[in-house]
């Protein structure tokens, strides 16, 4: 019997949304970037569009979608081991959804496996949600309005001008393009603080059978 646990109804449990807003809150006490409800729907639609496009089941696109959307819900106990904190609470909840245990392990294994420190790509779900949220850099997610006291991390994410996450042509590749402001942040800086990320997202595409590159102001850096 199919799951009646969908994406749009995780997006309308109020107890779902109450975890990812507090989630959220919490990091920003701590003064990490955003991490509501603006970056886990960005994440759901580039991982799904990722497994959409190389042909994945309606499901599987699905599953990663949940997964996306819960992913960071671990940041409300602490930053540290979100990742494992939030697959478990992940379990709970859809548990008490009567999700299929066979999706839950999808969902959570994704979900406890997309931190740069400790995940692997185990499955194409989680290589997708892989992908999705360690892409997910733009300026919109700067709080801090004053730039005499950004951070680096600030920085890199305020010089991001643009960024798309797509296919080349002929879908063997998966391709991050980033216009930066270099006035603002180098490239180098880029790298400083996300090529853990960007290792992670090439060993995630390697999983799913294509490639990663990144472009920066049009020029290929990975």
């Amino acid at each position: 019997m199919p799951s009646l646990v969908t994406y749009k109804y995780i997006k309308q449990n109020p107890d779902i949304m109450e975890y990812i807003r507090r989630a959220d809150q919490a990091l920003e006490a701590q003064g990490y970037t955003e991490h509501s409800f603006a970056h886990v729907e960005r994440v759901a639609a580039t991982s799904s569009m990722i497994l959409s496009t190389l042909g994945y089941d309606e499901r599987t696109v699905e599953l990663a979608r949940i997964a996306s959307i819960m992913h960071d819900i671990g940041n409300v106990i602490n930053r540290i081991d979100h990742a494992q904190s939030g697959a478990v609470m992940a379990f709970r909840l859809l548990d008490n959804l009567s999700m299929p245990a066979s999706e839950i392990c999808s969902v959570i294994s994704a979900i406890g496996n997309h931190d740069e420190g400790t995940g692997l790509p185990l499955d194409p779900i989680s290589a997708a949600l892989i992908i999705g949220d360690k892409t997910d850099v733009r300026r919109s997610r700067v709080r801090n309005t004053d730039l005499l006291t950004f951070d680096i991390h600030d920085r890199v994410n305020y010089a991001v001008v643009s960024s798309d996450v797509k296919f080349n042509d002929d879908k063997s590749s998966i391709i991050l393009d980033l216009k930066i402001d270099t006035e603002i942040s180098s490239v180098m800086e880029y790298f400083e603080i996300f090529m853990k990320r960007m290792l992670l997202c090439r060993r995630a595409s390697d999983y799913l059978k294509v490639q990663f590159e990144m472009i920066v102001n049009d020029s290929k850096i990975l």
